[in-house]
Order: structure tokens, then C-alpha cells, then sequence
């Protein structure tokens, strides 16, 4: 398009949301009886899933394209605190698994596509957060505990063999460092406890504190504090132009704010405040208009209690580039950038919204 947009920077990114308000699609899935606590989606073959897990204690898959539910598992007790589709099965065995944790103590996996129950592993304590790792296809999976730890798993033997130790509150969020290359073997980096080398992860907590892991180490690097506790991680990446690349941690919490963080200097970089209520969700956007990313990545969303996404430019110190209010007046505890041009979110109500901002036809 030969945009020289890094001049104007700020208003660059305010056209082509205001651009994306006038012409984006909405719609609303009724899902869930209850809160929406977390949303994954995964493209497979040429579908777009979303798996969701709800305060309902239920855990169900929908299909974007054909719009329609297609599974619903029903096996947890409690609050579904977490689910992910998991990449070790499907690259490894070539099994589509999903991934939840509940306030029941349990974590269950779910083959979506057989609507059978491959596993479950019970622990002392619930899992509030799930991420896998970034190298080694997947094959390691960090927990978020409310007994203040973080356990990690290896996925090919549903065995516990780390416990990482260091938070005073429940781990409440977690974030890995993106992939670092394409290789799913990763085999020279197979040392230390699991492997890892050069990889970090991160977490939050409701001590007000985000640690910063050596995975290859075992250790903690580096705590970043701040004034309330921490709904939400996000790292930076290298990948995009991204001021501060990997460099960087995005953090939502209780006090209403945004935060951006600088790992190397353990200092807070930017504060955006605008939010009335806790900032449960954050990201970075992904959107893509004609090969152009919007803001080159350095647009960064925010979901709130105060039912409402705020979008936010980085670069500038002068607000809220856009605010997406919640078509029935939900708090928004989850969302989810899809495929570069759709948004996807979960309420308290139990409703799935999809934002189709600048699909290609």
C-alpha cells in the first residue's frame, strides 16, 4: 500500500480501527449457562475450532465456519479455570486433545475428535493456568496452582517432574517465551531439567508479583512487582516489530490497569489506565489489512469487569485507541485473536462473541 506509517504511527492505527467499527461482523453464541473463564482455538485442516471452558463446569468445542457446537464434555465438578488444545498429541500421535482445569482439583483431556476422555490427573490443589512448551513440539505442560506453585508435566507420560517455587499467592496466569524456530524435535536443546535452553516463562500472581523462569535452569531469573494482583501475562515476541520484542511482558490486573513491562531492567516501561474495573485479559493484536499489520503488532487489547476491550497503541501516550463494549453488558474474562483478522471473547453471561474485523473475502 506504501503506507510510510511509522511516521504517524498513532493515527495509522486509529483509521484502521475506525475503519474496523464501521464494517466488522458480529455474532453471539449462546455456549455456556455461566462465566466464560477461558478460550483456545486451533485451525485444523479447514475448520476453526474454539474449545471453551466455562464456570458451568463444562467444556465444549464450536466450529467457526459451519457456526455449530460440536462437542460438549461434561465430566468436571467444579469451575473450569483453563483449557488448551494441546500441540504435543496432535503433532505427536496425531490425537486432537483438549486440555482443562477446573476448581475440582483435576485436570482432564479430552479427544475432541472421538468425544472420549484420554486422561485425567488429579492434584491437591487446583490448576488455575495451562500453557505448553514452545520447543520440543509441545511436549512439557506448565500448571498454575492455587497452592502457590507451579508444576510441570511431561505430556508423553502424564508425569509430574518439576515443581517451580517462589510465589506467596496463587498462580494465577502464565505465558511461555513464542517459539524461538520451527524444529519439533529440538533435540540440542535437551538439557538441563526438560530442555529449553535459551527459553523462558512467566507467571503472575495474586502477591502482586510477576516471576520471570530459566526453564533450562530450574530457576527463577527476576520479579517484577506491582500494586494488585495479576490476571493476565502476555510476552512480547521477536517475531513481529514489537517495541521491545521478547523483551517486554504485558500484564492486566486487579487495579484497573495495563501494564508493559521490561524484563532486562525488571522496570515498568508504560501504564495505561482507562479501565473501571480489572483488566482480566490482555493481548497483542494480530490484525492484517492487505499484508499491512496494523501498528506492526504494537497494538496491544485489554478485556475488563467493566465489560468492555480497549484497544491500545504502545508507541503512544495518548489513550485508548478504541473501546469495544459488550454487546449484552457482560464483564469479559477471555478472548483470543483468530487467523489475523477475527476476536474472539467470552463473557460472564456464557456467551461466545466473534468480531470479524478484516477478513479477506
Amino acid at each position: 500500500m506504501g503506507w510510510s506509517y511509522r511516521k504517524n504511527h498513532h493515527e495509522i492505527c486509529l483509521f484502521y480501527l475506525f475503519i474496523f467499527f464501521l464494517i466488522k461482523k458480529q455474532y453471539m453464541v449462546d455456549l455456556h449457562h455461566d462465566l466464560i473463564s477461558s478460550i483456545d482455538y486451533l485451525k485444523l485442516n479447514n475448520r476453526q475450532l474454539i474449545c471453551s471452558g466455562s464456570y458451568d463446569k463444562t467444556v465444549k468445542v464450536f466450529d467457526l465456519k459451519a457456526n455449530k457446537k460440536i462437542r460438549s464434555f461434561n465430566g468436571h465438578l467444579d469451575f473450569v479455570n483453563c483449557v488448551k488444545f494441546s500441540p504435543y498429541h496432535y503433532h505427536n500421535d496425531n490425537r486432537n486433545i483438549i486440555c482443562s482445569s477446573a476448581a475440582d482439583n483435576t485436570v482432564y483431556f479430552w479427544d475432541f475428535e472421538n468425544d472420549t476422555l484420554l486422561k485425567k490427573m488429579s492434584s491437591s490443589s487446583p490448576f488455575y493456568d495451562i500453557i505448553f512448551s514452545s520447543f520440543s513440539g509441545g511436549r512439557y505442560s506448565f500448571f498454575g496452582s492455587f497452592n502457590k506453585k507451579i508444576n510441570l508435566a511431561d505430556m508423553d507420560t502424564f508425569k509430574l517432574i518439576y515443581i517451580f517455587k517462589g510465589h506467596e499467592g496463587r498462580v494465577l496466569c502464565l505465558d511461555i517465551l513464542p517459539l524461538q524456530n520451527n524444529n519439533y524435535n529440538d533435540e540440542h536443546n535437551i538439557i538441563g531439567v526438560i530442555g529449553g535452553n535459551g527459553y523462558t516463562f512467566c507467571s503472575g500472581s495474586d502477591d502482586k508479583t510477576i516471576r520471570i523462569w530459566d526453564i533450562e535452569k530450574a530457576s527463577q531469573l527476576s520479579v517484577l512487582e506491582d500494586s494488585s494482583p495479576i490476571f493476565s501475562v502476555k510476552y512480547g515476541s521477536s517475531k513481529f516489530n514489537i517495541v521491545g520484542g521478547a523483551n517486554t511482558i504485558l500484564s492486566g490486573s486487579s487495579n484497573k490497569k495495563v501494564c508493559l513491562w521490561d524484563i532486562r531492567s525488571g522496570k515498568l516501561i508504560e501504564e495505561f489506565n482507562g479501565h473501571e474495573d480489572s483488566v482480566n485479559c490482555v493481548d497483542y493484536s494480530s490484525f492484517v489489512v492487505n499484508n499491512l499489520e496494523v501498528g506492526d503488532s504494537n497494538v496491544i487489547c485489554s478485556g475488563s469487569c467493566d465489560s468492555t476491550i480497549r484497544f491500545w497503541d504502545i508507541r503512544s501516550k495518548k489513550g485508548e485507541l478504541a473501546i469495544l463494549k459488550s454487546v449484552d453488558g457482560s464483564e469479559i474474562f477471555s478472548l483470543k485473536f483468530i487467523e489475523n483478522y477475527m476476536l474472539c471473547y467470552g463473557a460472564r453471561s456464557g456467551k461466545l462473541f466473534v468480531d470479524d474485523f478484516f477478513r479477506k473475502k
